[in-house]
């Protein structure tokens, strides 16, 4: 019991889910309506891309970037690259395994080079082009899978909705960076990295994972109704290759997307309890999608106002802005506090205080954008 007690603590967010899911459950009693309800296309196409996206960890796909990084001088170049790495590859790869990737390789090459100063604001705006960057993409975030599979619009309907807020945030990004280093621009780094080779034993698990990658993405865009062959297929491929992978695969995030969706479901069987929900989001959604991700976070946020929201963009829209705010409203900024205090343990206080004060500069600029924009009918 104690264990399971610390474990329930150490991940706040699971236990919320799991709270949320009862309490509704207490509302609206369980039926065989809530198993039709449930999004089980959405948690398929997760489970598969965490498992691959593991995959891509393990194998370190994205080596290369570390040699590259390590050839730049200066720190302008330096950091443009690792932020902008970041901002690009969580379209693909989502926006946590971006800061998987990315964040310790900037700890390592500004100590390496005695630059240390400049970590917490790198590796701030590394975050913020996590959130920034992956909001392009219909798989770039677990909100945004979410939300794309409710749309029914095409990818490429979806991208350009998303593109000016992506545009405008890749600017910002490179102004920042410039304010960051505007008494030395030509300030020079020597970092070395610690680039580990391939294992060429390792090849074809290399090309396993880049062939699933791409069957899940054409899963995602295609809508195809034989979705679970395809999780079959990724599963199988896993288990008959690289089963020791499955144990390494996140599936806290899988279960508290589960319990999220019994609660909106639950929630949404109750006339009385839905209309009054409906009254109070429609017209709102952004604002609700940006104040509730302070308590929940986007992702679950997304998944209980859905069935409240008239105005699609408008929900899009907040989800993917409300990571600017705190800590909590994006799940991927957690993650990039638990690397920094793992590397710089007792200085988790002054990771908030720069996060929030460079986050918070980011959204003031966006934020009002962003309202404009949740006017532009996604349908």
């Amino acid at each position: 019991m104690k264990r399971i007690l610390r474990f329930l603590k150490k991940e706040l967010m699971l236990s919320l889910s799991l709270a949320a899911a009862a309490a509704a459950m207490i509302i609206t009693p369980p039926s065989k309506q809530l198993l039709h309800d449930i999004d089980w296309r959405t948690l398929g196409t997760l489970l598969m891309m965490l498992c691959v996206l593991e995959g891509f960890k393990q194998e370190n796909v994205l080596r290369p970037l570390v040699g590259s990084a390590s050839k730049l001088k200066r720190m302008t170049s330096l950091s443009l690259f690792l932020i902008f790495g970041v901002f690009f590859s969580s379209m693909f790869v989502t926006n946590d395994v971006s800061l998987i990737i990315f964040v310790p390789l900037t700890i390592l090459l500004f100590r390496s080079g005695g630059k240390e100063r400049y970590i917490l604001p790198v590796i701030s705006m590394e975050n913020i082009a996590a959130i920034r960057g992956s909001l392009l993409m219909p798989f770039g975030s677990p909100q945004n899978l979410f939300l794309y599979g409710q749309s029914g619009v095409s990818t490429g309907h979806f991208m350009l909705h998303m593109l000016p807020l992506c545009v405008m945030s890749a600017i910002l990004l490179v102004a920042f960076v410039y304010f960051l280093y505007r008494k030395d621009l030509q300030e020079e780094i020597s970092a070395v990295g610690a680039e580990t080779p391939w294992d060429p034993a390792r090849k074809e698990k290399r090309i396993l994972y880049g062939v699933l990658f791409l069957l899940i993405l054409a899963v995602i865009v295609s809508r195809t109704a034989y979705w679970y062959v395809a999780v079959c297929i990724v599963l199988g491929a896993i288990v008959i290759f690289d089963r020791h992978l499955l144990r390494k695969v996140d599936y806290v995030l899988i279960v508290t997307f589960l319990c999220f969706f019994v609660f909106s479901s639950s929630i949404t069987a109750n006339e009385k309890v839905a209309d009054l929900l409906r009254r109070a989001v429609a017209g709102r959604e952004y604002w609700w999608a940006i104040g509730l991700s302070q308590i929940i976070s986007n992702v679950p946020a997304s998944i209980v106002l859905y069935p409240f929201t008239e105005n699609f963009a408008g929900l899009i829209y907040g989800a993917d802005t409300a990571g600017l705010c705190s800590l909590i409203g994006s799940l991927a900024s957690v993650i990039n506090y638990r690397i920094y205090v793992r590397e710089y343990p007792g200085q988790g206080r002054a990771f908030v205080k720069t996060f929030t004060l460079l986050s918070w500069a980011f959204f003031l600029f966006v934020v009002s954008p962003g309202l404009l924009l949740s006017h532009w009918a996604f349908f």
